[in-house]
């Protein structure tokens, strides 16, 4: 089962971050075959890490734990938090280098109905829309329910927002979903 793991940096950590990097990294390509979607967050400039996003295909939720608070930067506490949920993957491209892209998400109370009668096909245009590369749905432990969405987007933040913001609408049943995006790089190693 897909989990999307989130962790934003502590302030100030950028050269621990570096120290560390290769061990980040190495722990990461243990799973490589597992990783559907890996990358930091950036500032808007590009510039600054400001936190690390991998959606890994793991058993279950225990796996997906362990998965997150095994990894080097959480264990030496560069990261602030850490969000861990299923998700529903229903888009999933891959990324082309050295272009900008924006992470957007939403995160809601549970909305009523499976997430499995959201069908890609059903997504009115993400399937036509190639700066849409990756659009999940998370989700319940028990699958019932929509509890927020995860995208990647070929584009700047504002326009990202609009791209995705249907999409939200839709699992959310109507519901206006509150957006956030920042900017966002495939992959870690460089």
């Amino acid at each position: 089962m897909p989990f999307y793991v989130y962790a934003p940096d502590q302030p100030d950590v950028a050269d621990q971050l570096m120290e560390l990097s290769e061990e980040h990294w190495s722990y990461m390509d243990r799973f490589e075959d597992r990783l559907i979607l890996r990358g930091p967050t950036v500032s808007d400039d590009g510039e600054e890490h400001t936190g690390s996003v991998h959606v890994v295909d793991l058993a279950d939720r225990a796996a997906a734990e362990r998965f997150a608070r095994e990894e080097p930067f959480w264990k030496a506490g560069l990261y602030r938090d850490l969000t861990v949920v299923a998700a529903d993957v229903l888009v999933s491209r891959e990324p082309e280098a050295d272009v900008p892209y924006t992470l957007v998400t939403a995160q809601w109370p549970l909305s009523a109905g499976a997430p499995d009668g959201v069908e890609p096909r059903g997504l009115s245009g993400a399937e036509t829309d190639s700066r849409l590369i990756f659009v999940a749905a998370l989700v319940d432990d028990g699958g019932t329910g929509t509890t927020g969405v995860v995208a990647a987007v070929r584009a700047l933040p504002d326009e990202a927002r609009g791209l995705v913001r249907p999409f939200a609408e839709r699992l959310t049943g109507g519901r206006p979903a509150e957006l956030t995006a920042q900017r966002w790089e495939r992959d870690g190693r460089h």
